[in-house]
């Protein structure tokens, strides 16, 4: 594994014992149907707490308390600390409870600020972990403004998934985080003798996914090398930044049924990121979001959500345009399932 990924693996292993690589799964019956030659969906639906940003709030919510503790994350784990700040944060829900996680695991305690638009059922996940939630009345990105303030008040540490300046340390932890996937998406490609992906589909909610995996894929993957940023139609902020060159925030409504896409301004260094690599978008309708897991699934994939899917549903609406970001019949692509599907009925 590339840099520092086998430390970063080796502390969300004390995190989550159950810490494993997740499966890369072969799809050839939704390959057949979308007419290219195969389709590799990394299923982070297995990952701890369900979905990939376990990766990211929680390691990085450790590295935050270890500094505070004067000590790393091995010895964060193995000793209770006490008079830990506490560890603030905005969310549309997973990465509250990867946060959340972190703080339980520390001994400290978590503040999450959601937006209204957030399922009971993901805001009680979050409660079970020990979190305090505070209910924002306007959108994720009213959140992350409050969540912001309140940190800048001297309440706790903001452990942040978003950022708009170049360089933030917590928001360099989060995506190192995630690297974990694409370096596991190389060693599986290599290991079952798959032949490498010609095009990436990944979706984005502020793009910190997206900038995260996509330099350790670009210049591996077969040519064209193409990545293709999927966002709701709502809420295709990285898109925005992209055309116009700049981070904006876009106006309105940008709640969706892809509720962990529902942002409304990148990242600034997912944005700076992924123009570099020079990626396109795709934007994605609300009934194409929500027909994306009941798609899948009968074509032998997991079960996961409008959210989880939008990877696969951007790449379902390309492969509706015949030639469409260079799509043939010999393409590979590589999609990522992020989270799994809602349990007893939630």
């Amino acid at each position: 594994m590339p840099g520092n990924i086998p430390s970063i693996v080796a502390d969300l292993r004390r995190a989550f014992p159950e810490f494993a690589p997740t499966p890369l799964l072969d799809l050839p019956a939704l390959a057949e149907e979308l007419g290219i030659a195969q389709v590799l969906a990394k299923n982070e639906a297995c990952r701890p707490l369900g979905s990939f940003k376990s990766l990211g709030g929680t390691y990085a919510g450790l590295r935050v308390l270890a500094r505070a503790a004067g000590t790393d994350v091995a010895g964060l784990l193995a000793t209770r600390h006490a008079g830990l700040p506490a560890l603030i944060c905005a969310s549309d829900g997973n990465h509250g409870l990867a946060v959340a996680a972190a703080a339980r695991l520390a001994g400290a305690e978590a503040v999450i600020f959601l937006p209204a638009i957030i399922s009971q059922a993901r805001v009680r996940r979050i409660e079970a972990e020990g979190a305090r939630i505070v209910h924002v009345a306007g959108s994720y990105d009213d959140a992350v403004d409050a969540a912001a303030r309140t940190a800048g008040e001297g309440a706790g540490i903001l452990v942040s998934d978003t950022v708009n300046t170049a360089d933030d340390p917590i928001v360099r932890d989060v995506m190192a985080g995630y690297e974990v996937i694409a370096a596991e998406i190389r060693e599986q490609v290599a290991r079952d003798g798959h032949s490498r992906p010609t095009h990436l589909f990944v979706q984005a909610g502020v793009g910190g996914l997206a900038a995260a995996i996509a330099p350790m894929l670009h210049d591996w993957m077969a040519a064209p090398a193409t990545i293709v940023i999927v966002e709701p139609e709502k809420a295709a902020c990285v898109a925005a930044a992209l055309s116009r060159g700049a981070v904006v925030r876009l106006p309105g409504d940008v709640s969706t049924t892809a509720e962990m896409l529902s942002c409304g301004e990148a990242s600034f260094p997912a944005f700076a990121t992924l123009k570099r690599l020079g990626v396109q978008c795709v934007s994605v309708s609300e009934s194409e979001l929500a027909a994306g897991p009941d798609f899948i699934s009968p074509h032998g994939g997991p079960r996961t959500t409008p959210s989880g899917g939008a990877g696969i549903a951007g790449l379902r609406k390309a492969s509706q345009t015949p030639g469409r970001f260079g799509l043939t019949s010999e393409s590979r692509v590589l999609v990522v399932i992020s989270e799994r599907g809602p349990e007893n009925g939630s």
